[in-house]
């Protein structure tokens, strides 16, 4: 393993020397870079959401070295990084795990802690708040707890929507779904989910009936006009959702599938245009897709297990959009034939 560290390391080094080459799609004039160079102990990236202060707000869930703290990070529009705050451990798993994060109306950080990431598969997984005042974190508090597979968080109107990746681990196929939270239920008591689907706030569900990769709802956002946007990972597929105004759902439509994309992970709507950007986990790309039309265009693709050297793509999870740049988090999980590695990075890419 470490022969294979200091080889990546090598190539590392030799990319900078020798510059620009076409990798896999993927030429490092115009392809990705290195945006942010991790220190150890924020080994693992994934959840992020610009500010509107001009900052990235940055998940740090540590799954690949869990004796470092989960935190929240912020990077700035130099491209350096801070500590927003250290988030509270589970009190019966002692651990946490936050993917999805968004920013609410109220301009607080809402954060989904994924337990079944950290090896809990009985429930633990929970939505939590990062009360923020003036810039600063001022405490933590657990809003929802019972969830699953708690996943991507959005922010839209009156309310917090929450991916659930899983609402059934037996079930073939593999259901999954939506849940959705008004602001005013929060007051302080944790809302308790019921298990199985029953539970009152489960706004949408579907299914997943890949058998190699049982991962259902995950990425999340709405869109300008709002259309509400949902990555079905294993199914390879975006999802499309006209809500009435009282919330309910009116109707919905696949928007693409597959046509390149291996899998759908994190997702980010652009304002302007509509165009959902998504990272591929599995095909270790980032796409972008037309909603109108359904085309997706891969915007950047190289090999399996590159190692992050130069800025390449390691397993990407979610995408972040700040002015011509997206900004890709890469997750390193040693899943399908990844090995995680010493560097930790967020590689950034020039948007056309």
């Amino acid at each position: 393993m470490k022969g294979r560290i200091m080889q990546k390391k090598m190539m590392w080094l030799a990319g900078l020397v020798l510059g620009a080459t076409m990798i896999g799609g993927c030429a490092s004039s115009d392809g990705p870079k290195i945006g942010v160079l991790l220190p150890e102990k924020y080994n693992t990236p994934d959840g992020m959401v610009l500010g509107s202060d001009g900052y990235i707000y940055l998940n740090i869930p540590n799954y690949n070295d869990d004796s470092y703290d989960a935190k929240v990070l912020r990077i700035s529009p130099k491209n350096q990084i801070s500590e927003v705050v250290t988030l509270p451990r589970h009190p019966d798993t002692g651990k946490c795990g936050p993917l999805g994060i968004d920013i609410g109306a109220d301009g607080n950080l809402y954060i989904a802690d994924n337990q079944s990431m950290c090896g809990f598969n009985d429930y633990k997984s929970r939505l939590l708040r990062v009360n923020m005042k003036d810039g600063r974190a001022v405490d933590v508090e657990v809003l929802v707890t019972g969830f699953l597979q708690a996943n991507a968080v959005s922010c839209h109107g009156d309310s917090v929507y929450v991916t659930e990746t899983s609402l059934d681990l037996e079930a073939d196929p593999m259901p999954s779904g939506v849940y959705r939270f008004r602001y005013f239920e929060f007051n302080g008591t944790p809302i308790e989910l019921k298990p199985n689907a029953a539970d009152d706030h489960l706004l949408l569900k579907f299914t997943t009936s890949n058998p190699d990769w049982r991962v259902g709802a995950n990425g999340l956002g709405f869109s300008k006009d709002g259309k509400l946007y949902v990555c079905n990972f294993g199914e390879a597929s975006l999802l499309e959702y006209t809500l009435n105004t009282d919330g309910s759902v009116k109707s919905n439509r696949v928007v693409a599938q597959g046509n390149g994309m291996e899998s759908t992970d994190g997702l980010k709507v652009c304002d302007k245009t509509g165009a959902v950007y998504i990272a591929d986990f599995l095909g270790n790309a980032v796409h972008k897709v037309n909603p109108q039309t359904g085309t997706v265009t891969t915007i950047c693709q190289n090999e399996n297990n590159s190692g992050g050297v130069d800025g390449l793509l390691d397993k990407p999870s979610e995408v972040c959009l700040r002015g011509n740049k997206i900004y890709v988090a890469n997750i390193d999980l040693p899943f399908d034939d990844n090995e995680y590695d010493e560097l930790h990075t967020i590689s950034v890419i020039d948007r056309k």
